[in-house]
């Protein structure tokens, strides 16, 4: 459970990136390049062609040095590993790399980066093994009642703490129970997060030390999306853990998607359908699988696979509906002091709007049908304000402490 990174392998993770980022705008520049020599609906002339030609040779040994001195730098950095050590990581290192990781995890999921953030479940900041003997050793007080708290995009577990309060800690401590935190890549698709998080809750359970009395998911924006793409494949699969989960809570979850996403998605459009800023679409495509799958709350496979991500497609999920015989609860945040305020309608809490965080959806067969007693607007907070308002912190704990209604 070692709370130490090493200094040669985010040394490694970052001159990769750069060498991709450097390629990548080696890339964007001969386009934009042959957008000014080559008109747009005109015919080229022999000089034109000469000119490019001259020029593509400048941007492919641009290319081939950078990629040569980037794999150089890497395998020297690589030798360099043992030698430099390990230093303590920081809360503030750890917030950076998840954030980049929200952006471009799958990125760099897909290159090995060693800056990658691999799922894991983490106490007091430190990755917890999951074996009977390391859980008991991390919990000595371990009883049967788990907490899991699933932290939402380009954030991480320690994040939970804002203005010195921990809604993990603080149920932890008012209703005696077992906290745990998910840490996980949130770049990646929610869906791939989702079988990920259900192996490995099904390898917690399995290896619980002591009988499991209930199972709790309290979840923040995205973190619902995953919790509730894994409780989808482990009741396909029918885990173990599934028939332990009791109660999930989501603190603006944007289950029918987020309104930036989508503008994002028509800025992606405008761009690539203009001649000259064409070449510029590219860089609103860096933005990870995980970031576009918030455009309309994609949570399974189907929802994603076989489709280009950044076409505007219109909402095509399958219909997934909230468990039964499971309480589900939902609190959405709203910037404004009314129902009736226009930042209520359009702004929601700033990230989410107020219907997509409370299951609403104007086609009936989309709904999620929480129960109203089972939902509650936080007026005059905004998405972060979720982790540390206290009237929100009590109505959690309100929900919780009520008996379930199977």
């Amino acid at each position: 459970m070692s709370n130490k990174v090493k200094i040669g392998s985010d040394l490694q993770g970052i001159t990769r990136l750069v060498t991709d980022a450097t390629i990548g705008i080696t890339d964007l520049v001969e386009a934009m390049h042959k957008r000014v020599i080559h008109p747009p609906f005109l015919p080229s002339t022999s000089i034109q062609h000469l000119i490019t030609n001259i020029a593509s040779i400048t941007y492919k040994n641009i290319r081939w040095g950078t990629q040569f001195i980037g794999g150089a730098l890497d395998k020297v950095l690589g030798q360099l590993i043992p030698i430099l050590g390990e230093i303590e990581t920081t809360d503030e290192r750890e917030a950076i790399r998840s954030a980049l990781n929200g952006v471009v995890g799958d990125h760099m999921e897909e290159k090995e980066n060693p800056l990658k953030i691999t799922m894991q479940f983490r106490h007091q900041s430190k990755t917890i093994p999951l074996d009977s003997k390391s859980l008991h050793k991390t919990y000595p007080t371990i009883n049967g009642k788990i907490l899991l708290m699933v932290h939402g995009s380009c954030m991480n577990d320690i994040q939970w703490t804002r203005k010195e309060h921990n809604h993990g800690a603080a149920l932890a401590k008012d209703l005696d129970k077992t906290p745990i935190y998910l840490h996980y890549n949130s770049g990646l698709h929610i869906s791939s997060n989702g079988q990920n998080f259900n192996e490995i809750l099904e390898i917690l359970v399995q290896n619980w030390p002591v009988p499991i009395e209930e199972l709790i998911i309290v979840a923040h924006s995205m973190g619902g999306l995953v919790s509730r793409s894994a409780l989808h494949y482990g009741q396909l699969q029918e885990k173990t853990w599934t028939k332990h989960l009791k109660k999930i809570v989501f603190l603006g979850t944007p289950h029918h998607g987020a309104p930036l996403e989508r503008i994002g998605n028509y800025f992606d459009v405008v761009l690539e359908s203009t001649p000259y800023a064409k070449p510029f679409a590219r860089l609103g495509k860096i933005r990870s699988a995980g970031i576009t799958d918030l455009r309309y709350g994609n949570i399974i496979d189907e929802d994603w696979q076989d489709n280009d991500r950044f076409e505007i497609q219109g909402d095509q999920r399958q219909c997934i509906p909230l468990p039964e015989q499971i309480e589900c609860y939902s609190i959405a945040a709203a910037i404004g002091k009314a129902k009736n305020s226009v930042s209520y309608r359009m702004l929601g809490d700033s990230l989410v709007d107020v219907k997509s965080a409370l299951g609403q959806h104007k086609n009936p067969s989309k709904q999620l049908n929480f129960k109203k007693k089972n939902t509650w607007i936080a007026y005059e907070n905004t998405h972060m304000d979720l982790l540390s308002n206290p009237d929100i912190y009590d109505k959690i704990k309100s929900w919780l402490v009520q008996p379930n209604t199977e």
